[in-house]
């Protein structure tokens, strides 16, 4: 049977191929520590639990509004006000199956065949697939290392044509970890709005942000921002809500309906015990993601100079998310292989350790580990690493 021409071309997630790989190795008994998923290691915050249980129990177990039940949008717009003083409407916010499917869902109805979204490399894996499946061209801007994996504006505007329908801006950033601060916002989108390129915003490591460093949305900087960007966002990283998929987009009322209307002939709704849950999150005490977010800047702080004093790794610290995103070009080429992905493979299955190579991220000189693990696991990694690499260099 010939598949559809538009999922022949896409290629598998690279960070869910290495995550597989390893549970299969330790599956078998083989000691592997993986630092390829990308979610916390914490479980969802108990009032949370609590509240999606009283959910059930109280027999909210039915269809809800294809684009989410009211009193999760309106916890969503208090949670915008609060945090970014930003004024939004019901008809503004849609609550989706995960800001993944916000994102998907957000594709299939702005782009038309042939449209370009502009897409900072790194990115991650899911953006240019999802912009592809719409029928769109990913359209690729090198943020460079020296400039801390960030775009410039002088970048996206020689990138612009008369096709560019978007551009995404990840921050915090996954892979990188990296943060745009709000004068580079500023730069970048007074080009937005001088081409009329619209926004994505892809907010959802928000919350996860070290050193003192402040996130700053660009649609809070003024209202023609606003009126310019979607929000992506959830609950997934902030709250340690992976699994339970919920996810939401913020913007223009014409787009967020169009969602919707998509939404309601694909999902139907997101998962009513999951939207329950989400309100409480987000309703609830802040405290354990505070607890969690000094928790990933600790381990941080402790295993980035360990991971730097591996021969032939160079890593730029980063502000946020739970990612580091070491150049290990210089250690694969070393330690004698053909390029970095080989070298990945061989941490796998030599020092047994999972980490994701940055190819699958635009980035072929890197790779990605997530600290999202205990500080004694990703202590006992990066030593093997580092003894893998100078057993390799002496021989």
């Amino acid at each position: 049977m010939t598949l559809a021409d538009r999922v022949s071309a896409l290629t598998p997630s690279s960070t869910l191929a290495i995550t597989a790989k390893a549970k299969e190795m330790k599956a078998k008994g083989i000691d592997v520590i993986g630092l390829g998923a990308g979610e916390p290691d914490f479980n969802t915050p108990e009032h949370i639990l609590k509240a999606a249980t009283e959910s059930m129990h109280a027999g909210q177990t039915k269809y809800t509004p294809s684009g989410g039940l009211p009193a999760l949008k309106e916890a969503i717009i208090r949670k915008f006000k609060q945090d970014q003083g930003l004024d939004y409407t019901s008809s503004e916010i849609i609550v989706t199956s995960g800001a993944k499917h916000a994102l998907y869902t957000l594709f299939q109805v702005l782009l038309n065949e042939g449209d370009e979204v502009i897409i900072p490399i790194p990115y991650w894996v899911s953006y240019p697939e999802q912009v592809k499946l719409a029928g769109g061209v990913p359209v690729f801007i090198e943020g460079k290392e020296e400039q801390h994996f960030k775009i410039t504006p002088e970048q996206l505007k020689e990138a612009i044509t008369e096709r560019t329908k978007a551009v995404i801006i990840n921050s915090p950033s996954n892979p990188t970890g990296m943060l745009y601060s709000e004068e580079e916002l500023r730069a970048i989108g007074e080009v937005c709005i001088e081409k009329g390129v619209l926004i994505v915003s892809d907010e959802i490591y928000e919350k996860l942000i070290y050193g003192g460093a402040k996130h700053v949305s660009i649609a809070q900087l003024s209202s023609e921002l606003k009126d310019q960007t979607i929000i992506i966002n959830g609950v997934s990283k902030s709250h340690s809500m992976t699994g339970w998929r919920i996810g939401y987009a913020a913007g223009n009322q014409q787009i967020i309906k169009a969602m919707t209307d998509l939404a309601s002939h694909s999902t139907s709704n997101p998962t009513t015990t999951a939207q329950f849950a989400s309100i409480a999150a987000y309703e609830g005490t802040q405290v354990p993601v505070e607890e969690m977010r000094q928790a990933f800047e600790e381990r941080l702080n402790i295993i980035y100079d360990q991971l730097v004093a591996i021969p032939g790794f160079s890593c730029v610290k980063p502000q946020g998310a739970f990612y580091l995103f070491p150049n290990v070009k210089k250690a694969a080429e070393c330690t004698g292989y053909a390029n970095v992905d080989d070298f990945a493979k061989a941490l796998l299955e030599e020092a047994k350790v999972a980490v994701i190579p940055g190819s699958g991220f635009g980035a072929p000189d890197n790779i990605r580990l997530s600290y999202a693990t205990s500080l004694q696991l990703l202590e006992k990694a990066i030593q093997r690493i580092h003894s893998f690499v100078e057993q390799k260099m002496a021989k």
